[in-house]
């Protein structure tokens, strides 16, 4: 059910955890147990609004957060120019919420996760406008992106993509893989949507042309080493129930992913010009690869 609220903006502070850093262990159990065939019966979600009439893009944005208080405001602050924002809550118990209906443009809704592709169609569903601009919970949009997007003339046969830089320690990453990273996030949802998969969604591209937009997004993923660790449960997890039956895994291939995953990110991808950083995050990636595959392992083994 929608109801307008009529909050006026405030001033605020930068971006949120990710959905997947939160995932549940009894949500991680109900995703085994959701055949695609019947993710239409998933229960339909529930809607406040703080939308104003005026329309100054054309364009809703929506974001899935879940616990992102620490990054929220100014992640929606960066945003205060749309007319729409769209804060789809997978279940936190902090003060999302309230910091999210503190902005007018704000239409605050709850939704089941049920895996990020499904999640992110669901959130596009409730925007008033075709035109999706797709943002995570701990991703700032820069200025000049903004206004970027503002002076294009939008194309439904087209798709938008734009860089993202990544920071971790209050550090701008340039190696491990993290660095010239872009992503399609500007899309007509009558056009194209997300992959409906688990985890490695993204936006379908096919017979769609791709136009790459200058100015960046500024992406902090991780607050701390608690972040990494708590991340690489929920995806590896994530990874095993998505690839159930489909991929072949064993102890020992989960040893040789997680040693070459390590290699490739700390001598292939110069994670060693990166430090104690570079060393990190290359430790993080061989090890979620390590879990991955052993978790893959054993959930074959259950079947």
């Amino acid at each position: 059910m929608l109801q307008r609220n009529n909050l006026k903006n405030r001033e605020f502070s930068k971006v949120g955890a990710r959905s997947l850093m939160q995932l549940s262990t009894v949500e991680t159990a109900k995703l085994q147990q959701i055949k695609p065939c019947e993710w239409d019966r998933i229960p339909k979600c529930s809607v406040q609004s703080n939308t104003n009439p005026s329309n100054c893009f054309g364009i809703s944005v929506t974001i899935l957060v879940k616990n992102g208080e620490k990054h929220l405001r100014s992640v929606l602050k960066a945003l205060s120019s749309f007319d729409e924002v769209v804060v789809a809550d997978t279940g936190s118990t902090d003060n999302t919420e309230s910091i999210a209906k503190s902005f007018g443009n704000v239409t605050f809704a709850t939704l089941p996760f049920e895996g990020f592709g499904k999640t992110h169609n669901q959130a596009s569903g409730l925007a008033k406008h075709d035109w999706i601009l797709s943002i995570d919970s701990d991703e700032e949009v820069s200025k000049e992106l903004v206004d970027e997007i503002h002076h294009l003339q939008l194309d439904t046969k087209m798709v938008y993509s734009f860089p993202f830089i990544n920071y971790f320690n209050g550090k701008e990453i340039k190696w491990c893989g993290w660095q010239n990273e872009t992503h399609v996030r500007l899309y007509h949802r009558q056009s194209t949507r997300f992959s409906e998969t688990l985890v490695h969604e993204g936006i379908i591209t096919h017979g769609l042309e791709i136009v790459h937009l200058k100015h960046p997004v500024h992406h902090t993923s991780y607050d701390s080493i608690s972040d990494f660790l708590i991340k690489m449960e929920r995806y590896s997890t994530l990874f095993s129930i998505q690839y159930q039956g489909k991929k072949v895994s064993s102890p020992l291939k989960a040893f040789y992913h997680g040693l070459g995953a390590f290699l490739k990110s700390y001598f292939l991808k110069k994670g060693f010009l990166g430090g104690y950083e570079g060393y990190l995050i290359s430790v993080y990636n061989g090890q979620t690869a390590f879990y991955k595959y052993l978790k893959l392992y054993h959930i074959n083994q259950s079947c």
